[in-house]
Formats: C-alpha cells, structure tokens, sequence
C-alpha cells in the first residue's frame, strides 16, 4: 500500500482524495449551463484560474522553498506543462464523446498511466490491493464508457463516430496529463517541498501557461451573468479547493493511489447527469457504478501497519522536513 508522507497516514489522505473527486464530478454537469462557452474557454479558465489561485494562496510557502524548487526545476516544468495540457483535452472529449464517456476515459486511464510511471521512474513496486482495487475500477469504467457510448446500440451499425473516437483519444491523453502532474507533485513532496509550495509551483505555472488560450476563447464566458458564475465556480470550487485538497491528499498516499481514488470522479458525474442533467443510467452503467465504488472500499479500507523499510523510512524523514513548513 502506499507510503504516507505525512501525518494521518493513508486513511485520512484517501478521504482528501475522494473529497477532491467528488468536487471534480460536478464539473461536466456545470459546464452544460455555459453552452456558448467552449470546452477550450470552460477549460483554460477553470485550471488557469484556478492554478493561479493555488500559487497567490501558497505564495508566502512558495517563497520559502524556492531553493528546493530550484534544484527541482525539471519535476516543476513537466507537471506544469500536463496541468496545461489536460483541462484542453478533458473538456474537449466531453465535447465531442460526451460527459460521461470523456469523463470516465480520462479517469479511468489515469491509474495505469499513473503506475506505469511510478514504475518505470521511480521503480516503485506495486502490491496485490492496488491491482485488485484498480482493476475494479477500471472495469466498471469500461463498463460506464460502453453503456453511455453506445447506450441504444450503433444507429447504422457503422460503429461510434469520429467525434466519438477523437473525444475518446483526447479522454487518454488527459488521463496521461493528470497522470503526470500527479507524480509530479507528489515527487516534490517526497522531495521535501512542502505540500502548498509544490501545489502552488506546478498549478501556478500551468496556469500561467492557460493565460493566453483563455485570453483567446474566453470571451464568451462574459456573454451573460449565467456563463461568468459557471466560470467562477469552475475556478474556485473544483479546481481551487479540489486540488487544495488533492495536494494533502498526495502528501500522504501515492499518485497511483490517489488517481484510482480519482475514479469516483466519473461516479459523481453519472450521479448528477442522472439528478440534475436528466440523462438515464443503463443496469449495464449502474454496474459500473457499483464495481468503481467497490474498488474505491478496496483502496480506503484500513489495513495492518507494518515496520517500513529504510527507503520508506528516508522518504518519510525527507517529507517531515516539508510537513513541518506547510502552515
């Protein structure tokens, strides 16, 4: 299971993570009440916004380590670059493959990505309960992208539309963004940046990246009074406070982890489509439902603590350092 980083341990870093998921599924139900706005404005104004106001919230920690974040430039640029990247493609597949399927490519992938990476990169091994858990998850994903892909079946038999198909690759490429910046942030923790100063350094710099695309497509957000408070919202609600707690989150689990606990993101988005949005759910999605929220008890369940080794031992000492800097 994954490495706590600082104090509460997992248990209370899985909880943060689902808090921030349940925020992020509110934000394809959101954006329908801002139709004249694009998925790249709706996009660009949520993130870049909103990772602005993560730096101007962490600027005094950010001040303070910014000679850790120096000697870590490479980790920063990267995660900023992914936080840039994936607001654009996410919203952009829920244009074109609709809410639910963007939403639930673009989570659904995000674990694999996420610990291909850490695997790869960090050589990190990971145990039976994140396998099991992730490939409950990622089976009632497929399971809610097919039923809402294709809810009545092919109309022709000519199978999804290149709309479709492209909202769908865009969908994996968010995945692989969110992905990033998440073992991004994460490595700067382990690093000893404190939570809020790696938050603020990798959203506030791909925020600044959005400045220019929200520059040229946000003009339709001030069209009416309806489409500035969506934007609004956008910014404060699940991309600040969210990824606030997000960041605590990450500092006490693992980025695979915390991106499979994501996976509830697609479950509060079916939820609301069904409340609010008035689309219906087929037995074949609610399955899917059910198999997210069964790996979502599989990952946050508590589990016997164990005597950590000398390399969780360094990473925790390292992160202590950072904890201690976060207020």
């Amino acid at each position: 299971m994954s490495t706590s980083l600082r104090p509460g341990g997992p248990v209370l870093g899985a909880l943060l993570v689902l808090s921030a998921s349940v925020l992020w599924g509110t934000t394809g139900t959101a954006a329908t009440f801002a139709p004249g706005a694009g998925p790249l404005a709706i996009g660009a104004a949520a993130m870049g916004l909103g990772g602005l106001l993560q730096a101007l919230a962490g600027a005094r920690v950010l001040a303070g380590a910014r000679v850790r974040l120096r000697g870590q430039w490479t980790v920063v640029v990267l995660g900023a670059i992914a936080v840039a990247v994936y607001p654009l493609a996410f919203y952009t597949s829920m244009h074109l493959a609709g809410v639910a399927v963007g939403t639930v490519v673009t989570i659904g992938s995000a674990p694999v990505a996420s610990a291909f990476i850490e695997r790869v990169v960090d050589r990190h091994r990971l145990g039976p309960r994140w396998v099991a858990g992730a490939a409950l998850g990622l089976t009632g994903a497929a399971l809610l992208c097919f039923a809402e892909a294709q809810p009545d079946g092919p109309a022709d038999g000519a199978g999804p539309a290149p709309s479709a198909l492209a909202g769908i690759a865009l969908g994996l490429a968010a995945g692989l963004a969110y992905a990033v910046y998440s073992w991004a942030a994460h490595r700067l923790m382990a690093r000893a940046v404190p939570a809020r100063a790696a938050m603020g350094a990798v959203f506030g710099l791909g925020g600044l990246l959005l400045v220019p695309v929200l520059a040229a497509t946000g003009a339709p957000l001030l069209d009416s009074w309806t489409n500035a408070a969506v934007g609004v919202y956008m910014a404060l609600v699940p991309m600040f406070a969210g990824y606030l707690l997000f960041g605590w989150g990450l500092a006490r689990v693992r980025a695979s982890t915390a991106t499979t606990l994501s996976l509830a993101e697609p479950v509060v988005a079916a939820a609301l489509a069904v409340l609010i949005v008035g689309e219906r759910l087929s037995a074949q999605s609610w399955l899917g439902v059910a198999l997210v929220v069964g790996s979502l008890a599989v990952l946050t369940l508590p589990v016997p603590r164990r005597r950590p080794g000398t390399d969780e031992r360094r990473e925790r000492e390292a992160a202590a350092v950072g904890a201690a800097q976060i207020y």
